[in-house]
């Protein structure tokens, strides 16, 4: 499969890829600044990410969390460019020693190949130009890590925002950890946001305040029928519909109603936003 499309975006190149084209969530954009690439893409994909990195030389790659679509080709790409990809640290066991893969998620993307990490530092210097700041943004996933250029106001949002609106959840996933990393990160000056699925959001702050704003409307509306004495599964087919097949496929892992559940365990009295300290020079 080649690439399927090219992206651009003043200094930041991007290629998506995928074995299906059925949705944003079965296709990855890789991004790359100068000769920073921000994930690697999934390693079905091998063939056009190589194609894409023999345009340059990769001298760094960052890894926003351990999933196989963000992690996939570390490990070829390691040996190829002869470096040591950065990654959270909690991200760094489960990338040197393997970690299980659902079966839909190896239909979609493969498997990740084991590699070895070096930690994410504080900043990261662009041999380019400019100053990257990781920014640690749990709920997707624990160790999801997103990127903020200050200077460029660009945001590297990982899987933190995808879309506006969320109709399913995995069962691993934390909706409060989401709420409150996206509040956070609602406290950052940035406008554009790279999303390896959606593409490049030109109104990236004002989307990702909308996907909060959904996201909180939701747990309201489920807490109020919760308190009206209405199940768990009749609030999930009242307000999202009934299941479709990605949750019948996936035992439930993928679901509407893991959404639900997260709604409801939501402590809407507290409030979302936490400032964030970047490190200073």
């Amino acid at each position: 499969m080649p690439i399927r499309q090219r992206l651009q975006h003043d200094g930041v190149e991007g290629v998506r890829v995928g074995r299906l084209n059925a949705g944003i969530n079965t296709t990855f954009i890789l991004y790359r600044i100068g000769s920073t690439l921000i994930d690697c893409g999934p390693s079905n994909q091998w063939r056009p990410v190589r194609q894409f990195l023999s345009e340059r030389r990769v001298e760094q790659l960052l890894i926003t969390h351990h999933h196989e679509d963000h992690s996939g080709n570390a490990a070829r790409i390691a040996r190829q460019f002869g470096i040591r990809p950065l990654a959270p640290e909690l991200a760094r066991t489960k990338l040197r020693q393997g970690f299980a893969t659902p079966a839909l998620q190896r239909l979609v993307w493969g498997r990740a190949q084991p590699v070895a990490t070096d930690p994410l530092p504080e900043r990261v210097e662009l041999a380019d130009g400019g100053t990257l700041y990781p920014i640690h943004t749990p709920g997707h996933a624990r160790d999801l890590t997103c990127f903020f250029l200050p200077q460029q106001g660009w945001f590297f949002s990982g899987d933190l925002y995808i879309a506006k609106s969320l109709r399913m959840l995995r069962v691993d996933e934390n909706l409060s950890q989401l709420i409150d990393s996206i509040g956070k990160v609602l406290e950052l000056d940035f406008e554009v946001l790279f999303c390896p699925h959606r593409g490049i959001v030109e109104q990236g702050k004002a989307s990702l305040q909308e996907k909060l704003d959904n996201l909180l409307s939701l747990c309201d509306e489920a807490q109020r029928l919760a308190r009206q004495g209405h199940s768990t599964r009749q609030i999930s087919d009242r307000l999202l519909g009934p299941e479709g097949w990605v949750a019948r496929f996936t035992g439930y892992n993928i679901s509407a109603i893991n959404l639900v559940s997260g709604a409801l365990a939501v402590d809407l009295s507290r409030p979302v936003t936490s400032r964030v300290e970047l490190p200073t020079a």
